[in-house]
């Protein structure tokens, strides 16, 4: 079966997540963390990408871009990930992949899903259950954006920017989206959206989007029986798994 093409847009947020192949660790030690930090960074700079959110968990990584060039997105995973595997296999002396195949990734209409994206992946170590708040995590963007805590490699979306005009105003409004759990019906969309690599948002953005990349729109949720609840991602439940 022909892999599904990516969609690849310039200027448009987009949700990206790589796990470690059979979903085993790809983090072991802190200074792991601090490397792929550093890649990503200079990785983003390289390649015309600006970060918004990311979350460096046990077996993968979430993140969210926006690319100022079409191919910008897969240049950036590109760079890092094989900086990053180099890095890993030199530093514990092993061999062959740590990714598992293709990133998976996503398109976000901003306006209805791009805070509830950035939530959705701040808010990762709690569902694992790793935390109690997303504060308490620090491989997360979440103590710059419902902090303050400096990070570098973290350039806010206007929406974001919208939510107040000083900083500590900002954050409060911030931290204030995180009092509530994520509906089920946006966790749903999320993990749906990134299993078939197809675009998030309401009314006809996904057809605009797909229409303008030129692949086909998918238009329906497959293996959902009516009645019975989607397991898509169901096991963020344990520690670093699933999305």
């Amino acid at each position: 079966m022909p892999r599904r093409p990516r969609i690849k847009l310039a200027g448009v947020p987009q949700h990206i997540v790589q796990r470690g192949i059979n979903r085993e660790p790809c983090f072991f030690a802190e200074k792991d963390y601090h490397s792929y930090l550093h890649w990503l960074e200079k990785a983003a700079a390289d390649w015309h990408c600006v970060v918004h959110a990311y979350v460096l968990m046990t077996n993968h990584v979430h993140l969210l871009v926006t690319p100022e060039t079409e191919a910008g997105t897969a240049k950036l995973m590109q760079a890092v990930g094989r900086r990053y595997v180099q890095y890993i296999n030199r530093s514990y002396r092993r061999t062959g992949s740590l990714w598992e195949g293709r990133y998976k990734s996503s398109l976000i209409q901003a306006e209805t899903y791009l805070l509830t994206c950035m939530r959705y992946i701040e808010l990762n170590p709690v569902r694992a259950g790793m935390v109690q708040d997303p504060g308490q995590y620090r491989w997360s963007s979440y103590r710059h954006n419902g902090l303050g805590q400096s990070d570098p490699r973290i350039t806010p979306y206007s929406l974001y920017l919208a939510l107040d005009r000083s900083d500590t105003d900002r954050q409060t409004a911030y931290r204030a989206l995180f009092r509530c759990e994520l509906d089920e019906e946006a966790l749903i969309d999320i993990r749906l959206a990134l299993t078939q690599g197809q675009p998030l948002g309401h009314g006809r953005f996904g057809d605009r989007i797909c229409a303008a990349a030129g692949v086909r729109r998918s238009q329906r949720r497959p293996g959902r029986p009516a009645g019975k609840p989607d397991q898509t991602g169901d096991a963020d439940t344990q520690a670093g798994f699933g999305f």
